[in-house]
């Protein structure tokens, strides 16, 4: 029966998948990854001997509607990204789509994402947050921290240790710099760290330390 399931991969610490995930990923016809590399080293740890192909935002445009085709066709597909849901900041959206107006069933399994265990670690309210993904580098970056400057909803956020510190910077000058923060980096491996303070004191701490690895950023809401 033709399906396209979408499975959570680990954010970092290669325990973290569920046994029902497994499954699924040996018993697809084709794995469809992000990066046929890292998936490479999750279904290898697992043993799962399963056909590979790159899926990606360079060439999803190009090859979606062959794999829609394969699909209605009677393939089971499993779609996977280096690490946390498909479709979170990362590709799915579009075959999701397809799927859904090609008459292609579709399931996402529960499992990783890394902005839920940043956010419960961070100690700021979670009853209403906004997740906002990646801050814009340049086109809409004003307009954007411009409307979060009010917003009464904890804000969440990825981004990339180069440029964490300048996106701290330009929060302390749209958002005040006694808002406060959490950064959490490298969740689930040997170095987990979690950052909290004011965005002034976070913003300090990494600019003399460095950054290194995976970000995800929460500022909390306007009091």
């Amino acid at each position: 029966m033709s399906k396209l399931y979408l499975v959570p991969s680990p954010i970092g610490n290669l325990a973290d998948i569920t046994y029902r995930a497994v499954k699924v990923l040996e018993e697809a016809a084709l794995v469809l990854a992000e990066d046929t590399r890292t998936s490479g080293v999750l279904l290898r740890h697992y043993n799962i001997n399963k056909p590979i192909t790159p899926y990606h935002q360079h060439n999803e445009h190009k090859i979606v509607q062959h794999l829609l085709e394969q699909m209605q066709s009677g393939k089971v597909m499993a779609l996977i990204t280096d690490a946390g849901t498909p479709g979170i900041s990362d590709p799915g959206f579009l075959l999701v789509r397809e799927c859904v107006r090609g008459g292609v069933p579709v399931e996402c399994l529960p499992g990783a994402t890394a902005f839920v265990p940043a956010l419960v670690n961070s100690g700021i309210p979670m009853n209403r947050f906004s997740f906002e993904g990646f801050p814009p580098l340049k086109k809409g970056r004003h307009t954007l921290f411009t409307q979060l400057a009010t917003d009464e909803r904890t804000l969440v956020f990825y981004e990339s240790p180069h440029r964490l510190v300048r996106t701290l910077e330009d929060m302390i000058g749209y958002f005040g710099a006694e808002r406060n923060c959490c950064v959490s980096r490298e969740l689930t491996k040997m170095f987990e760290e979690n950052k909290r303070g004011t965005l002034q004191e976070v913003h300090d701490y990494f600019k003399e330390k460095g950054v290194k690895g995976e970000i995800v950023l929460i500022v909390e809401g306007v009091s």
